[in-house]
């Protein structure tokens, strides 16, 4: 086998699996375009259309679907057989991607990665956002990181943040319009600024606790609906309604005035967040030395 069929195959499990030219080419570094162009040209050489293209998705045709079982096991395979050589080398070295939410890559990853990485300049770390629940052996990535009652039973995990709960925050200038709430049900008469699930499209429920650690649900309603934690806050400090939000974002604007709190006494603690990966990365030595990094201490 060529050098450029080897090539030419990788460019089509890659975009096989990603079910995408965009993702794959990013994967590669290279254009949409040149990626395009090379399984043109592997399907011209095999006399037969491996990818049917929509304007909306690409995935395999029946050929595509054999070959892709056919060879993916093999690849896979060659990539395992590489990493077990990068474990004899004398410092740890490789890739390792991790999928997680966008506060816990800006508040709980970054601040001890960004220790870890000058360390180990061989190791290089891919953050991956995804407010979902992505599937990490499907989609490939070596770990994810969910809050505690969200793992999988099949995981291994390692707890990489402390426990944390949320915060019920507007500005001065919305209260001075509105009261503020004393107890959760009063969050029914507030412009709430509402969060969405990615994976499911729910809307999230608010959660309180009551003195008796009785679990208190209100589903809020207001003009404003976003999938992503920070720009939730960023309309809450716009005066646009009231947001509820990781306690640890808030409180620098709530310490300069910007932010004022409500129902502080009803907002729960929650179990933090875990890295949690599939048995078969255990052995590398850079994913041991990422997730020691990673890992909680008290």
């Amino acid at each position: 086998m060529t050098r450029q069929n080897v090539n030419d195959l990788l460019a089509f499990l890659a975009v096989a699996r990603e079910g995408s030219f965009t993702k794959a080419a990013a994967r590669f570094g290279i254009s949409q375009s040149a990626l395009s162009h090379t399984i043109r040209q592997l399907e011209a050489r095999l006399g037969i259309r491996l990818l049917t293209r929509t304007t909306r998705a690409v995935a395999p045709t029946e050929a595509g679907e054999r070959l892709l079982e056919r060879i993916g096991p093999h690849f896979d395979q060659i990539e395992v057989e590489i990493d077990a050589l990068n474990e004899l080398r004398e410092k740890p070295a490789g890739t390792v991607r991790i999928v997680a939410p966008d506060y816990a890559i800006s508040h709980v990853l970054w601040p001890k990665l960004k220790r870890f990485a000058p360390k180990y300049p061989d190791i290089k770390i891919e953050l991956l956002l995804d407010n979902g629940l992505s599937d990490i052996v499907t989609e490939r990535y070596d770990a994810g990181v969910r809050m505690g009652d969200q793992l999988a039973k099949d995981m291994i995990s390692a707890r990489v943040g402390p426990d944390f709960r949320f915060a019920v925050v507007g500005t001065k200038s919305y209260f001075s319009d509105h009261s503020v709430p004393e107890k959760p049900q009063d969050l029914m008469q507030h412009d709430c600024i509402n969060y969405r699930f990615p994976s499911s499209g729910a809307l999230y429920v608010w959660e309180f606790e009551d003195q008796d650690g009785r679990e208190i649900k209100v589903h809020v309603d207001g003009q404003l609906v976003f999938n992503n934690i920070f720009h939730v806050l960023d309309a809450a400090l716009a005066g646009r309604g009231l947001a509820y939000v990781p306690e640890e974002i808030a409180l620098p604007h709530i310490e300069k005035g910007r932010l004022q709190r409500g129902l502080e006494g009803w907002s729960p603690y929650w179990d933090g967040y875990y890295l949690y990966y599939p048995s078969r990365r255990q052995s590398s030595p850079a994913f041991v030395a990422l997730v020691e990094a990673l890992r909680h201490r008290e």
